[in-house]
Parts: C-alpha cells; sequence; structure tokens
C-alpha cells in the first residue's frame, strides 16, 4: 500500500482563496476590512521570518495588517498597555503576540490579556474552557487546519478511532477536542502510555504531535490509516554534505506511507494549514464582532 498525500500546500491555498472571497464579500457588502494585528517582542530569527509571512499572506487575503516590533528588553507594563490599545480598537479583530516571549516575560499573563473574542490564536484560558465544553471559541490554528483536512479526507469523522500523540496545550489537547467534537473516540498518549505502539496500532486516526523527530513508524500504524504529522523537526543530513540538516516530522515517512491510507508529508503538510487559519479565524472573529453570519467552511 503506498499512502494518499495530503497536500497540505495547495489545501491552504484553497482555505485562503476563501478567505480572501469572504474579506471581498465583507468589504462590498457591509464596508468591513477585517483586521489583524500581530505583536513580536525581541529578534528571534524564526518568529521574525514566520511574522512577516503572516503579513503578507495577511494583506494578499485583502485585510488590514498591523504589525508591531518591540525591543527584547520591553516591560510587562508596555507590552500589557498595547494590548489593551489592541482590545479597545475597533478597526483590529484578531490580535496575535507571536511566541516564545522573552524570559522576563509572563507568557501566560500576557496571553491572556488578549480579548477572547480578538484571541486568534486560541490559547486565551476562556476560550480553552469554551472549547473543552463544546462551546462556540476560537480554535488554535494548528489543531483546526488538521480537522479541517480530515473532513476534507473523511468526510464525515463520526465513529472513528483517533490518538492524538501528544498533549501540548497548543496541539495535542485542542487537537483531542476538535475530535470529539466531530464524534471521534479519542485516547491521548504521550511519553507515560504504556504499550504506545499498541495503542497507536488500534487508531484509524493518527495525529502525531511530539516534537521528537521520526518517533511514529510504520509498524505503529493500522493499515489504511490516516496519519497527520504535526512535527516540524531539523536533523542532521550528512548526505547533502557537512553541517548540513533537513526537515523531518514526528513520523518516519517512509515506513508510515508504505502501511496508512492516507499521509501528511513534512514540509508541506500541516505547517501551511497554520498561517491559513490563523487568516480564517481573524474573518471569523470580524464577523462575530459584527453580528454577521460566520464564514462556512472556516470554522470548527
Amino acid at each position: 500500500m503506498t499512502a494518499q498525500i495530503i497536500d497540505g500546500k495547495a489545501f491552504a491555498a484553497t482555505v485562503r482563496e476563501k478567505v480572501a472571497g469572504h474579506v471581498a464579500r465583507l468589504k462590498e457588502e457591509h464596508g468591513i476590512t477585517p483586521g489583524l494585528a500581530v505583536v513580536l517582542v525581541g529578534e528571534d530569527p524564526a518568529s521574525q521570518v514566520y511574522v512577516r509571512s503572516k503579513g503578507k499572506q495577511t494583506v494578499e487575503a485583502g485585510m488590514n495588517s498591523y504589525e508591531h516590533k518591540l525591543d527584547a528588553d520591553t516591560s510587562e507594563e508596555d507590552l500589557l498597555a498595547l494590548i489593551d490599545k489592541l482590545n479597545t480598537d475597533p478597526a483590529v479583530h484578531g490580535i496575535l503576540v507571536q511566541l516564545p516571549l522573552p524570559g522576563h516575560l509572563n507568557e501566560d499573563l500576557v496571553i491572556n490579556s488578549i480579548d477572547p473574542a480578538k484571541d486568534v490564536d486560541g490559547f486565551h484560558i476562556s476560550n480553552v474552557g469554551l472549547l473543552g465544553t463544546g462551546q462556540k471559541s476560537m480554535v488554535p490554528c494548528t489543531p483546526l487546519g488538521c480537522l479541517m483536512m480530515l473532513r476534507d479526507h473523511h468526510g464525515s469523522l463520526s465513529g472513528l478511532n483517533a490518538v492524538v500523540i501528544g498533549r501540548s496545550n497548543i496541539v495535542g489537547k485542542p487537537m483531542a477536542q476538535l475530535l470529539l467534537g466531530d464524534s471521534c473516540t479519542v485516547t491521548i498518549a504521550h511519553s507515560r502510555t504504556k504499550d504506545i505502539e499498541e495503542v497507536t496500532r488500534r487508531a484509524d486516526i493518527v495525529v502525531a504531535a511530539v516534537g521528537r523527530p521520526q518517533m511514529v513508524t510504520g509498524d505503529w500504524i493500522k493499515p489504511g490509516a490516516t496519519v497527520i504529522d504535526v512535527g516540524i523537526n531539523r536533523i542532521d543530513a550528512p548526505e547533502k554534505g557537512e553541517g548540513k540538516t533537513r526537515l523531518v516530522g514526528d513520523c518516519d515517512y517512509d515506513s508510515c506511507a508504505e502501511v496508512a491510507g492516507a499521509i501528511t508529508p513534512v514540509p508541506g503538510g500541516v505547517g501551511p494549514m497554520t498561517i491559513a487559519c490563523l487568516l480564517a479565524n481573524t474573518v471569523t472573529a470580524c464577523c462575530r464582532a459584527n453580528g454577521l453570519s460566520e464564514p462556512e467552511g472556516l470554522t470548527a
């Protein structure tokens, strides 16, 4: 068996097209332009690249992009004051504070200072609680992207057995809640799970989000299962030359692809969906703020 490749890059392009269509209708029919504010504290190179990409795609979708770049030694007081200003700005519908923050800043305090209705990352404790109790919330972007791809591939997820490997607040836990919401039977596996290979082998859907390169191998996978690999890990690649590296997921792609029915590659799988879903969340937040119907197909 050779698994069908779930092309996250192509799927993300489709999501961005839908977002752009909704944005155009909001402008034409209601005179509203969704706005996304991104706050970057410090000069982390990876974060800078990510923020630039977010800003570029926001503008390409027809939305307003507001970037706030602060010095690494910015005080907590000043950062919270900026967030408070964005919370009350009617032109800003989504607020994202790029993580990680410098060590002197309390990430939980900062994230929970964002208006939950504008928390397009879905990390605010209120959104976590709403998602956990099955109520309307802002949903974390990476799990939302995974859910979209699973729905597109399977249609209905009802009754399927899903295993989420990883229990982080950013991916693992919200992913499990979303799968429960679509009536899957869900197991969260982690570093302390006994017989994790056997637990995973029973799954119709495997979502690997553990942060260990190539941990999940083909003998963990039920024949025909769908594998969603959230991991992005950089490992040595001596075949490319001295000091060279390459990106791999949490799954050993080659061995898993021989057994699975469908699989996301790394790179080009889940990664592109994260920013696409950030844009989708911003449009959703804009619609909710203005009492308009939510965009179909862009929410959980």
